[in-house]
């Protein structure tokens, strides 16, 4: 920058503007000096490395606050406008002072790509803001695993990704391979995914006992089953959803997994490694979460939003009355758990201190056996009973599937916290960018 600089120009930049600064300073030592806060740097030691300012060249004090840079360089500019001087003043901003949102890629499996290729692209205007979509680049995989490949990996560093983890991606690629070969910077708690897994020794259920936190009594022994419960296990055709059914006998447990063994939509070595769990009757929901390593004034858990799911063809059996369900052919008599949809939802006010009381002991044992614990969002699949309380039968240690909801509008408890529509993905944009503005990026990036 420092050869199209011409005497009488003005800079404003970003606060902690070190490139900047080293492009115009005469001397590096200066500089470094400055940074240390020592008399003999380029600003006397007084503007450090957050205020970084070069006075002999016109590099004026930055501000701490996003976008400020802005409204000081017209002031400037407006003065040497008044004293009749051509120099020109130069101002440096982030996309964060425009908007919430950064540059995004969609990482897309071939054949399901057009949705974020053509349908939700971006569109920007002449400033750089968002006007149409939210995706600025698609890019199409032949299968979700090959982020793997070191070839993606290494696009994915020369564009500065940071990787937002879903359940797909835990999913599709190995556990080990997220924590030793993913070689990107994820968002959130890389060390923390491998308990969604139901085979793990200390899966979900092994950290909800340690935070002493409520959930169903499971039952061991399929001969022991005294009431009405569910059995948790994979589908044996569709490998990402479930194969669960509910049971309030041992009779029936047998002529349930008997029937679905036959209908090869279980098999036998799922069936015997299956969680069998007291069923709670009560409403489901999805409590939201976001933890932030960085608040250090208000407090660092939030409420984002609720909501509960639509699952096929379970929602097709209740909307159906008892008498004709019975009629049923045998293999549509027991329905499936797939989730195909969510929606938004608010809970009873005197239960939302208990759902904050859930998410800080959860925040407490993840700290204390998954170091640096919980970063970022989470969520705590409930179900409450007829008496108030709430019993967790999944965590989600990741952003939830169900966030679709509040995209863009937000959610009444997010938009309620911080006085705007409040989004999980506007949510994690905010923290990444607080984190590069406070040079803090290794306490929310693992």
């Amino acid at each position: 920058m420092s050869e199209f600089y011409l005497k009488g120009d003005h800079v404003v930049g970003n606060y902690r503007s070190h490139a900047l600064a080293l492009s115009l300073a005469d001397e590096f030592q200066s500089l470094v000096l400055e940074l240390l806060a020592k008399r003999q740097g380029v600003s006397g030691g007084k503007a450090g490395s957050m205020h970084l300012s070069v006075p002999s060249k016109n590099m004026m004090w930055t501000s701490a606050i996003v976008g400020t840079g802005v409204p000081i360089a017209t002031g400037i500019a407006e003065a040497l406008k008044r004293e009749s001087e051509e120099n020109l003043v130069s101002v440096m901003f982030g996309d964060g002072a425009i908007e919430e949102g950064f540059p995004t890629v969609a990482y897309c499996q071939k054949g399901r790509e057009k949705t974020y290729s053509e349908y939700y692209r971006t569109r920007r205007n002449s400033s750089g803001r968002v006007t149409r979509g939210m995706v600025d680049k698609a890019i199409v995989l032949d299968s979700f695993n090959d982020v793997m490949e070191p070839n993606f990996q290494q696009q994915m560093r020369d564009r500065n990704v940071v990787y937002v983890p879903n359940r797909s991606f835990t999913s599709y690629s190995p556990i080990e391979s997220i924590e030793n070969d993913f070689r990107v910077p994820i968002f959130g708690s890389r060390n923390m995914l491998r308990m969604e897994e139901r085979t793990e020794e200390q899966d979900y259920y092994w950290i909800l006992d340690k935070a002493g936190l409520p959930y169903p009594e499971s039952i061991d022994n399929p001969e022991d089953i005294d009431c009405l419960v569910i059995v948790k296990l994979h589908h044996a055709q569709k490998k990402l959803e479930r194969g669960f059914f509910t049971c309030s006998s041992h009779d029936e447990y047998v002529e349930k997994s008997e029937s679905l063994l036959k209908e090869g939509i279980i098999d036998q070595e799922s069936l015997d490694g299956a969680r069998i769990e007291r069923y709670v009757i009560g409403p489901v929901f999805n409590l939201n979460f976001f933890y932030s390593p960085l608040e250090e004034e208000m407090p660092k858990l939030e409420l984002l939003g609720v909501d509960w799911r639509f699952e096929s063809s379970l929602d097709g059996h209740v909307r159906l009355p008892a008498p004709q369900q019975l009629t049923m052919p045998a293999h549509q008599q027991i329905p499936e758990m797939t989730v195909v949809g969510h929606n938004t939802a608010t809970i009873r006010e005197s239960l939302l201190e208990s759902a904050f009381e859930l998410g800080e002991k959860f925040i407490d044992a993840s700290k204390e056996h998954y170091d640096p614990g919980i970063i970022g969002p989470f969520c705590l699949q409930t179900c409450i009973d007829k008496d108030m309380n709430y019993y967790i039968y999944d965590v989600a240690p990741r952003l939830g599937g169900g966030t679709n909801v509040h995209v863009n509008v937000g959610h009444p408890y997010g938009n309620a916290t911080w006085r705007k529509p409040m989004s999980s993905g506007r949510r994690i944009a905010m923290e990444i960018r607080r984190a590069v503005e406070q040079d803090r990026l290794d306490e929310v990036l693992t």
